[in-house]
């Protein structure tokens, strides 16, 4: 078995697979504070209620947008679960052809979500990742990838409404009935949904429209399914995409 971490700005998602089977996942808050024994009673505790032995993990492999946490997860994986983990990033092979300007500045998130669309959905593919910052990643029809566009994400957005604006509320993220509100509690979710469904459909009609292809979209990230319900070009969901890639680059890197 293998444990994967996929550590982003706001949660830090766990899995572990025995061979190519997800048996357990869990999410936690991104907290850069804590230290290498909290997050290793974390993953000793989840290991507990999963019915799983640390000395069965055979090795570890991590992408992290979080830098200040590198050292803390390496000493937290090599105290608690006996393994030095392996990090995406230089060293690692992905089998992926960067093409951007400098694919050292390409967040580990981005990587792992094009190798395991690549894997599973073929090219060209994008993939649309609801985190912290929504991303949209284009890899072409020779398997290259190409770049993206960055947006604040819907969990930013939201609150920089919140604090910004003295008269509106801190509201909960749902689907209105309306794209018209009637008070701003409603006013805002229509403003929220249905505007970053807005923006997925318009930035991937212009991708498709830039590079003349047709590929398929593929949305995950901890909001993925609920915006992409209200989207019309996102064709798949996959929330446990980036675990997934993090098990294949585990394997591509056992040689």
């Amino acid at each position: 078995m293998i444990l994967v971490m996929d550590v982003g700005n706001t949660n830090i998602v766990l899995g572990v697979y025995k061979g190519k089977e997800l048996i357990h996942h869990w999410r936690l808050s991104t907290n850069r504070e804590a230290t290498a024994d909290e997050y290793g009673i974390f993953i000793h505790n989840m290991f507990r209620h999963g019915g799983i032995d640390e000395r069965q993990i055979e090795g570890i492999m991590i992408s992290s947008v979080v830098p200040p946490l590198f050292h803390v997860l390496q000493a937290c994986c090599e105290k608690y679960v006996k393994q030095t983990p392996y990090f995406v990033g230089p060293g690692i092979k992905t089998g992926l052809n960067i093409r951007y300007e400098n694919p050292k500045e390409v967040g580990a998130d981005r990587i792992v979500n094009a190798v395991a669309a690549i894997e599973q959905y073929g090219t060209p593919v994008i993939v649309v990742d609801f985190g912290t910052a929504t991303t949209f990643d284009y890899v072409d029809e020779k398997s290259q990838y190409i770049g993206g566009a960055i947006a604040p994400g819907i969990g930013i957005s939201t609150e920089a409404l919140y604090q910004k604006a003295a008269k509106l509320p801190r509201i909960e993220l749902s689907v209105p009935k309306s794209v018209i509100g009637r008070n701003p509690v409603t006013s805002m979710q229509a403003g929220i949904v249905f505007g970053y469904a807005g923006q997925v459909d318009g930035i991937v009609g212009r991708i498709k429209k830039e590079f003349g292809t047709n590929p398929k979209v593929v949305a995950t990230g901890g909001l993925g399914e609920f915006i992409a319900a209200e989207c019309q070009s996102i064709d798949i969901v996959n929330p446990l995409l980036t675990l997934q890639g993090l098990q294949l680059l585990y394997e591509r890197n056992q040689s």
